[in-house]
């Protein structure tokens, strides 16, 4: 086994990074979704895009793809790490820690790992990851009469006009992000502003994500009903209501046994400040 190098990732390297992760990753996700993922929508305020191992011959064998952003925390600006998509060729995962010692050395960084799998959760821990709370609630989507005065909208110019502050730049943030759909419910002077990702369960694309709620988190619980009738429209049979994003999580259904877990890693910001934006939950579709 050869001893490969670790690079940066650069923009000139997406588009091979890109083919690496959809031929040994998920090859459900194509090459050019996976290039979005290096490829975010907002501003980049990142120095690169993730670290890639590289055999002799210059080939992609390990990529761990990195997803930043600058985040406003109680007036304070914080730097963020994604840490994205992880894969190592089996002939070189002896070489993996190189890769992720790249990215954590990187100073001055809080870092989320919103998607960990297999035994990259026990890995974390030992390198000092927390979990989040990931209470969540499976609740099931039915049909439900709109509520009087109040309309859901997925209308970009409406959406646009009625967002203010942060939820406006987070709605022009996200808008082309690949894996996010945005709904908005208004009326009476005020709104709510849910953000929400598709998701795959048993190799059924049938639960809504819940990722971002906007607004008034009373006027989204308020339309609750509606919301879910209106996902269950777009062939939506359940949605995923995890606490810590809505702040309730009511319904028919159940509570998860064993929900997904979240992680992160760094000072100067607590678990209730961890958000799942400027991530591959908004970037990739699986």
């Amino acid at each position: 086994m050869a001893n490969p190098g670790v690079h940066p990732i650069t923009s000139a390297d997406a588009g091979r990074v890109s083919a690496f992760l959809h031929q040994n990753l998920n090859s459900r996700v194509s090459s050019e979704a996976w290039q979005k993922l290096l490829m975010p929508p907002w501003e980049d305020t990142g120095p690169n895009r993730g670290f890639q191992l590289t055999s002799d011959d210059g080939a992609v064998v390990g990529a761990y793809v990195a997803v930043y952003s600058q985040r406003e925390v109680d007036g304070t600006t914080i730097d963020v790490c994604n840490l994205a998509a992880f894969c190592v060729l089996e002939g070189f995962r002896a070489h993996s820690l190189k890769l992720i010692r790249a990215i954590l050395k990187q100073p001055g960084f809080v870092f989320v790992d919103l998607s960990p799998s297999g035994n990259v959760v026990a890995m974390n821990e030992r390198l000092g990851f927390k979990r989040l709370d990931t209470s969540t609630r499976l609740v099931v989507n039915l049909p439900h009469l709109p509520p009087r005065h109040r309309q859901l909208t997925s209308d970009p110019a409406t959406l646009e006009r009625v967002l203010v502050g942060r939820d406006s730049l987070v709605y022009r943030d996200h808008l082309h992000a690949a894996a996010v759909e945005h709904l908005l419910v208004e009326g009476d002077g005020e709104y709510g502003y849910l953000m929400f990702r598709r998701d795959r369960r048993k190799g059924l694309r049938l639960f809504a994500t819940p990722l971002y709620a906007g607004g008034s988190t009373e006027y989204i619980e308020g339309a609750w009903g509606a919301i879910r009738s209106h996902l269950l429209g777009k062939g939506l049979l359940f949605t995923l209501a995890e606490h810590r994003v809505l702040g309730f999580s009511r319904g028919p259904g159940t509570a998860l046994r064993n929900p997904r877990p979240k992680m992160f890693r760094g000072d100067g910001i607590d678990a209730r400040d961890i958000d799942y934006l400027y991530s591959e939950l908004t970037l990739v579709a699986w």
